[in-house]
C-alpha cells in the first residue's frame, strides 16, 4: 500500500510538556477571572433600610473652614454645627433660591453612614423647597433643637423638615439619616459657632 505524499497528514500529538505548561497557563488565567469577580461582588452590600455610605471611604471637605469662606460675602448670618464625633462633611457648595435669596449646603455623613444635607438661607421657604425638591405641602411639625421644623414628605421619599433659626435664617434638612440623627444636626446647629454676614466682619 502506498501512500500519497500530497495527501493530508493527521496532526501531530503534542508533547506532554508542552500541554502541561498550556494547561497551567489557562487555569492561571480562569482563576484571576473568579478572583476579580469574587472580590466585585464582596464589595458591594445590601442595606434592606435604604443606601449607607462607608464613612472611611467617602470624600471629606472641611465644613468650617467652608463656612467661615461662604460668611465672608453672605449678606445672612451662617452657623457651623457643633457635631460629636463620627460626623463628617462630605461636599459644600452655595447657590440661588428661587424666587430670590442664596442657599449655602453642607453634606454631612452621619456614624451610622447615612447621609444628611442641612440648607441654610435667606429665601423663602417655598422657594427654598422648590430648589431642594421637596413637595409643596406640609405633613407635619416635630420639634428640634429647640425649633419647630414643619416636615414635607411625598410618600415614600425622604423628608424635607424647615425652620426659622433664632438668627432669622431659614434653615432646611433632607436626607435617608434616621429621625434621631435629625436630631442631632439640629441640635448641633442651634449650638453651633456664629459666624456673621461679611458686611459685619472685622
Amino acid at each position: 500500500m502506498s501512500t500519497d505524499p500530497s495527501s493530508p497528514q493527521p496532526p501531530s500529538k503534542p508533547s506532554r510538556g508542552s500541554l502541561r505548561v498550556r494547561d497551567m497557563l489557562g487555569a492561571l488565567v480562569i482563576l484571576l477571572v473568579i478572583a476579580l469577580v469574587g472580590g466585585g461582588v464582596r464589595s458591594c452590600s445590601f442595606s434592606p433600610g435604604g443606601p449607607t455610605v462607608d464613612p472611611d471611604s467617602a470624600p471629606q471637605v472641611d465644613a468650617p473652614a467652608q463656612l467661615t469662606e461662604f460668611a465672608k460675602s453672605s449678606v445672612f448670618p451662617l452657623r457651623v454645627p457643633a457635631l460629636p464625633e463620627g460626623w463628617r462633611a462630605n461636599s459644600t457648595d452655595r447657590g440661588p433660591v428661587a424666587e430670590g435669596g442664596t442657599a449655602v449646603r453642607v453634606g454631612y455623613l452621619a456614624p451610622s453612614g447615612r447621609y444628611l444635607r442641612l440648607v441654610q438661607s435667606d429665601g423663602s421657604e417655598e422657594g427654598l423647597l422648590a430648589t431642594e425638591g421637596g413637595p409643596p405641602a406640609g405633613t407635619g411639625v416635630v420639634e428640634a433643637g429647640g425649633l419647630q421644623w414643619v416636615v414635607y414628605q411625598a410618600e415614600g421619599s425622604e423628608p424635607f423638615r424647615v425652620t426659622t433659626s433664632p438668627d432669622g435664617v431659614r434653615w432646611l434638612v433632607t436626607g435617608s439619616a434616621a429621625d434621631d440623627e435629625f436630631r442631632t444636626l439640629a441640635d448641633a446647629a442651634a449650638a453651633g459657632q456664629l459666624l456673621p454676614p461679611g458686611a459685619e466682619q472685622n
